[in-house]
């Protein structure tokens, strides 16, 4: 065999897989297809749009905020081409950080598009032509692409998925989000603060659904301070580009139905597992009605030696979710017996305010019938929080009505999505509301929010409100 470990896809899932199966003495390979290391998350989704979600809040605050805070400035222009130049060097960067640490772990890069031959032997493809490589261990970590409608013809130039959406050469004048989610509210957030009207249409009836109700609810609020129209509860029945004009039709639950025109329609419905050109076929793996690749819970395939991990897997398609599931699998090929808690990885919109939530959801824990007891701290009682004039938002904590063990743990304000990490800690070593309301927080901070809302659920006795 050429290799122990092969890792087809370099995202995050794969390039940790891989990093991880190295430092545990594999001889190891990753296959991919673009020419940059790093997958969707570096290239065209997590790292670009977070560098973009920066630059329009710096742009937003110098028009906005500046004033208030003293600071006295001519009226602040866009300079896009700036932006977005800014935000492909940021990428580079990243890239280059990648590239950097498979060399470091003697990790052999091997660009094209691999397919599987037989259960060992994965057929390369590039433009230089074809090669095969042998491996004992195979990773499939192909990773996903954005999802569409039937019906919806994506032009790529005005009807556009989140990949054209971080290459934009212009500041929409209306841009129409098809899609409540975490990408589209973050890639409207963008367009919004640079100037943009964003009309958003989402089928359910609140915006990032997969979130507890609350955070949607309040979300909602803070993007229609920003300009957003939200049209919640509509169906998309029509999508069609002339010229330089986009038409989007929609109608509610009675059936009345709503036009919007814009330059610009987002299609961010969500993501689909990418498997195409595997070669599944040549070795029996088979995949779900939703095109995710069927695993046991150790991620194995049901072929021996072949895995799958990250969005090409059941689960939340999130990065890090991918970067826990590569070392996962990484170390049982070693023989050790890591694990996973899926209901402890955390969930982030990247939105300002920041959305970030751990554990169950009320609505879960109703479903399910546990009984629980809610605190919640408004993030506008918070000093920290007037200082900075970030006063929206809320921590919300649940946590079981008789051992008082935290179930969840809901922000939306300033920081959360770093906050988040400190609900993860506590959920994982079990603690309850009261442990955490009795250890002392630093003043002021925003982190004060998450031990006034587990008073509020122990006790009913936060003391700032």
């Amino acid at each position: 065999m050429d290799y122990d470990v092969t890792v087809i896809g370099s995202g995050p899932g794969g390039y940790v897989a891989a990093i991880r199966a190295a430092q545990l003495g594999f001889k190891t390979a990753i296959i991919e297809k673009y020419p940059t290391l790093g997958g969707t998350c570096l290239n065209v989704g997590c790292i670009p749009s977070k560098a973009l979600l920066d630059s329009s809040e710096h742009f937003h605050n110098a028009e906005h905020t500046f004033k208030e805070h003293g600071i006295d400035i001519p009226k602040p222009k866009v300079n896009i081409t700036q932006m977005i130049a800014r935000k492909a060097d940021v990428v580079k960067q990243n890239v280059e950080g990648i590239s950097f640490l498979m060399k470091k772990n003697k990790i052999d890069v091997h660009q094209g598009v691999g397919s599987f031959k037989d259960k060992n032997t994965v057929v390369i493809t590039s433009d230089e032509g074809k090669k095969e490589i042998t491996s004992e261990k195979i990773i499939i970590a192909t990773g996903s692409k954005p999802a569409s409608l039937p019906f919806i013809k994506l032009d790529k130039r005005r009807v556009i998925t989140s990949t054209e959406a971080l290459e934009l050469k212009e500041v929409p004048k209306h841009m129409i989000v098809i899609g409540g989610g975490v990408i589209g509210m973050e890639l409207g957030s963008v367009y919004a603060r640079l100037g943009a009207k964003v009309s958003v249409v989402e089928y359910l009836d609140n915006l990032i659904p997969s979130m507890d109700g609350t955070l949607g609810k309040e979300l909602q609020k803070s993007l229609k301070k920003l300009g957003f129209d939200i049209f919640t509860s509509h169906k998309v029945t029509a999508v069609e580009a002339k010229g330089k004009e986009v038409i989007v039709k929609a109608e509610d639950k009675k059936g009345e139905t709503v036009e919007l025109k814009g330059d610009y329609c987002l299609v961010s419905i969500g993501r689909k597992p990418y498997t195409e050109g595997l070669g599944l076929e040549n070795v029996g793996i088979k995949t779900t009605e939703r095109g995710q690749i069927e695993v046991d819970d150790h991620l194995k395939t049901s072929v021996d030696d072949i895995w799958a991990i990250g969005d090409v897997v059941k689960g939340a398609m999130l990065a890090h979710k991918a970067e826990e599931e590569g070392v996962f699998v990484a170390e049982q090929m070693a023989g050790q017996k890591p694990h996973i808690n899926y209901n402890l990885i955390p969930g982030v919109v990247y939105t300002w305010p920041e959305v970030a939530s751990v554990g169950f959801t009320e609505e879960q824990l109703k479903e399910k019938g546990v009984k629980f007891k809610t605190g919640k701290f408004p993030y506008k009682a918070l000093g920290r929080a007037r200082a900075s004039m970030d006063l929206d938002g809320l921590v919300k904590v649940l946590a079981d009505q008789q051992t008082d063990e935290i179930l969840g743990i809901h922000i939306i304000g300033a920081r959360a999505a770093d906050m988040i990490a400190a609900g993860v800690t506590a959920m994982e070593f079990r603690a309850s509301a009261e442990d955490i309301s009795r250890m002392s927080h630093a003043h002021p901070t925003y982190m004060e929010a998450v031990k006034e809302a587990c008073l509020a659920a122990t006790d009913n006795r936060p003391l700032h409100i």
